[in-house]
């Protein structure tokens, strides 16, 4: 089978051509400009379907889980000015990536009903599509500065070296030198964003540029940009919890890397320093206690919350075992200068034999809500 590199749509007008191709691969043909003169005649997907033509080209991904992707087959011809047609349904499969030219600006709104006011959430150009605001009955639970601090995803490997913080680092909303300005240095590749649901696939950035440092390791990377994939899907209101938003990630490691060890720090939530009240749910009990301002990470949920518990966040991942994989590890940070708290949900993958290039997917539940909201939500979701 072909590789798509080697096809040219000029010498080989009108000539059916099949490929097939990985994440890595589907960089670089988003990047080339020859992607704009072909045109999509029949998509092939997983189960051996194949959808009608379309009159520009079409890429086909296949769901492996909730959450998970692989790119499949492509049937392509030549046709002048050709561009990507408008994704599938929201959270289903196939769906289909604009090209360069033509990638969205990042803004979007969704929200829903959630007691007595509504849950927001807000992504932005500025941060790659990334989430910059969540609200919910008058207060903004994200504290969004530079490019780091949102509720975003991020990974951190060690290029078959000893793993230090931050020096091989794809960040979803951009790179340490973005600071507070308003572009990001991640590529958004698409999004979809309908109701109380959000869908984006984005091309993330190191948080260091090659050549910086984090303390006193230089950064492994030799460009900006990474070639690792993210996807997220957000939908508020789930299992007919409504101040319960469903949070599923696709990590996309490309081909061409050498990894022993990983950390998917699957989702991190950085808050106002008014949430500074730190509890761990015990599952046993089913009741919160309190926890340190560490910092530290455990393997229980963790919620934030003001004093009085008006307004609360809590994180919880459910059971989700992988090979040579633990975790989830629940995180908590208190950064008093900078008035601001964080948590993080975080996986962690280690092979001396090399991290497979492929997809990682990984299911999470943020709640949103007064104290005791959070508390009677964290129980719903322990019950089986």
């Amino acid at each position: 089978m072909p590789d798509f590199r080697q096809f040219d749509a000029t010498a080989q007008p009108l000539r059916l051509c099949c490929f097939r191709f990985d994440s890595a691969s589907l960089l670089d043909l988003i990047g080339q400009r020859s992607f704009r003169a072909f045109a999509a005649v029949t998509v092939r997907v997983g189960n051996g379907r194949r959808c009608k033509p379309n009159n520009a080209a079409a890429i086909a991904i296949k769901t492996l889980h909730p959450t998970a992707i692989s790119f499949l087959w492509l049937l392509v011809t030549q046709a002048a000015n050709a561009q990507l047609p408008q994704p599938g349904a929201l959270l289903k499969s196939p769906a289909a990536i604009k090209t360069a030219s033509q990638l969205p600006d990042g803004n979007a709104t969704i929200h829903a009903k959630a007691g007595a006011s509504e849950i927001v959430i807000t992504t932005t150009s500025r941060l790659a599509g990334a989430i910059h605001s969540l609200t919910w009955n008058g207060r903004e639970f994200i504290d969004s500065a530079d490019h780091g601090r949102q509720l975003q995803s991020a990974s951190n490997l060690d290029c078959a070296t000893p793993i230090t913080n931050e020096t091989f680092n794809p960040t979803e909303a951009g790179s340490r030198l973005d600071g507070a300005g308003d572009k990001s240095s991640s590529r958004l590749l698409f999004l979809r964003a309908s109701g109380n649901a959000l869908q984006t696939l984005s091309q993330m950035a190191f948080w260091l540029a090659p050549g910086e440092k984090s303390g006193l390791n230089p950064a492994k990377n030799t460009s900006i940009l990474s070639g690792h994939l993210l996807t997220k899907r957000v939908e508020i209101g789930c299992k007919n919890l409504p101040h319960v938003i469903a949070y599923d990630v696709v990590f996309s490691l490309p081909v061409g890397e050498h990894h022993t060890h990983a950390v998917f720090e699957a989702l991190t939530g950085y808050m106002p320093a008014v949430f500074e009240e730190f509890q761990q749910f015990n599952p046993a009990t089913g009741e919160l206690e309190p926890l340190s301002d560490g910092p530290g990470e455990g393997p229980r949920p963790v919620v934030f919350s003001v004093k009085g518990g008006t307004h609360a966040m809590g994180i919880y991942a459910p059971p989700q075992p992988g090979a040579k994989t633990t975790g989830p590890g629940y995180g908590r940070f208190r950064f008093a200068a900078e008035k601001v708290t964080k948590w993080n949900c975080v996986f962690r993958m280690k092979d001396a034999d090399g991290i497979k290039p492929g997809e990682y997917a990984f299911r999470m539940f943020v709640i949103v809500g007064d104290l005791s909201t959070v508390l009677d939500s964290m129980r719903n979701l322990h019950t089986p």
